[in-house]
């Protein structure tokens, strides 16, 4: 058999697999550490992080250890019986994040959805609001999954369009606006505010210095729960174990995802104490996979690796260092750079030719990945075990391929 092109399984992708994603054009076979190879050895900087899941970079050691080892006790009981490394993730988790309980779950999505259950049946058993009347608030130009109840509170075409009828319940209100939330909250039915800390998917769009400590200290005062979703900016992301650190806020619901597994697989999990996750009782809701002793055992790893290895200082300094490079790139088609910590934008000006899909090519060829989001905005967001020596070689390739567009 002849050897396969990149070219040849592209095109069995396209043809086999269902088309719902739009990928660069480069097929990879091997991850190690902030580095990435393609089918014909050529070598890339990653600077997607797969949407931020490998912070502690690609194939961590310690992290495939502890999942090899437990691979070959136990990877499945289902939540029908005991084990016992459920219990040991449970303890760790709670106690690193500082809450009482945790609902173990897989992916972002489904950490979400369980959020949502968990406010709207906290706000009948507690709150005290009428059954089936609760109001969550979100913010425009959201992103919290794909489900239809998550689509159902988006305000992206792409995303909802021709997948209705929606899921009720929701309050959209503008991103990064106190008055508007201030407004939303005067409704006695209001239960919960989902928000992102930082809008990742929307073009890593930080909000106003003080933003989430007033909202959540409006919160506090309608006695509504301040919903985190960290999926994409928690674990050192940031700058700080969680975007919301940087305030010094504690959410009443606190969703993780993402990087909980190091990239290794499927792990997310919703943190909460006692007078929330207790409103859910046996049978009401679950998952065969979740809490499983394989996702345990990897997500405990990758909390060590976290720890150990000062991720959050290593982005939250090197962050200022990628920022301050992109600002001092002369180009035309820049036009804005932002971010926090090693999550972070260039707000592209599309030209015909010059578009940011053109920019990530002219990256790749250079050797360093980088995707679009929303058109116009590159998102630049490398595992975060990254050296500053490393970051600076990546930095001198990204300006090369800026310098084809002036």
């Amino acid at each position: 058999m002849s050897k396969m092109t990149p070219q040849d399984y592209m095109e069995r992708e396209s043809r086999y697999g269902a088309h719902n994603y739009h990928p660069l054009p480069v097929v990879l076979e091997r991850g190690e550490g902030v580095y990435l190879w393609d089918v014909e050895g050529k070598r890339y900087y990653d600077f997607l992080s797969a949407y931020s899941a490998v912070n502690q970079g690609h194939c961590h050691p310690k992290i495939i250890k502890a999942m090899c080892e437990q691979a070959q006790k136990l990877t499945l009981t289902s939540r029908a019986f005991y084990n016992n490394v459920l219990g040991e993730f449970e303890e760790y988790v709670t106690k690193f994040f500082g809450y009482d309980k945790v609902l173990p779950m897989n992916t972002g999505a489904e950490a979400d959805e369980t959020a949502l259950k968990l406010c709207r049946r906290w706000a009948y058993r507690v709150k005290g609001i009428k059954d089936g009347e609760a109001k969550i608030i979100v913010c425009e130009n959201n992103f919290h999954g794909r489900t239809i109840t998550v689509i159902s509170m988006s305000t992206d075409p792409d995303s909802y369009g021709g997948f209705g009828p929606y899921t009720p319940g929701f309050i959209k209100i503008p991103y990064n606006d106190i008055p508007a939330l201030e407004k939303a909250l005067q409704d006695p039915n209001v239960a919960g505010f989902l928000v992102e800390p930082i809008q990742g998917e929307a073009g890593v769009f930080v909000p106003d210095e003080g933003y989430l400590k007033k909202a959540y200290d409006l919160c506090k005062k309608h006695n509504v729960l301040f919903i985190a979703d960290e999926v994409q900016t928690g674990i050192a992301r940031t700058g700080k174990m969680l975007a919301c650190d940087h305030e010094g806020v504690r959410p009443d619901i606190l969703i993780l995802g993402k990087a909980i597994s190091g990239g290794a697989m499927p792990v997310s999990c919703v943190l909460a104490d006692d007078e929330i996750m207790l409103t859910i009782k046996p049978g009401e809701h679950g998952s065969t996979f979740g809490g499983n002793p394989l996702a345990g055992k990897v997500a405990i790893a990758a909390l060590e690796v976290v720890k150990e290895e000062k991720l959050a200082e290593n982005a939250e300094r090197l962050g200022k260092v990628f920022r301050e490079e992109m600002r001092n790139i002369k180009s035309e088609i820049i036009q804005l750079v932002r971010g926090k910590g090693l999550l972070n934008a260039v707000v592209i000006r599309n030209k015909p030719g010059k578009t940011a899909w053109d920019v990530c090519l002219a990256m790749a060829e250079k050797g360093v990945l980088a995707k679009p989001t929303h058109g116009n905005i590159i998102r630049f967001a490398p595992p975060l075990v990254i050296t500053e020596e490393q970051l600076r070689e990546a930095i001198g390739l990204i300006k090369d391929a800026f310098k084809q567009f002036e």
